[in-house]
């Protein structure tokens, strides 16, 4: 696989960079997504998650079934009606 081309299309994570963190230590999904930021975007992960864990086996050896362990997930924020704001 190339080292080009996103993998996370709401943070714009690449490839490179999902690398990048797993060489400078990232051994899980979660800890890949609080180096780059990939899967914290509208999807949280649903898209590229899979992809994720797909390098991480790659790079490192660690079986997919160990790889694809859930991360950790935040529902995505709402915004509010500044009326809403206004009236606390």
């Amino acid at each position: 696989m190339s080292e080009e081309g996103i993998i996370c299309r709401c943070e714009e994570v690449t490839r490179q960079e999902i690398v990048a963190a797993i060489r400078s230590g990232a051994r899980s999904v979660s800890a890949i997504k609080r180096r780059t930021s990939g899967g914290m975007g509208l999807c949280q992960g649903r898209t590229c998650q899979r992809l994720m864990a797909q390098i991480l086996s790659e790079e490192t050896g660690i079986p997919m079934s160990e790889a694809t362990q859930p991360m950790t997930v935040r529902p995505p924020v709402r915004p509010l009606p500044i009326n809403d704001i206004a009236r606390r």
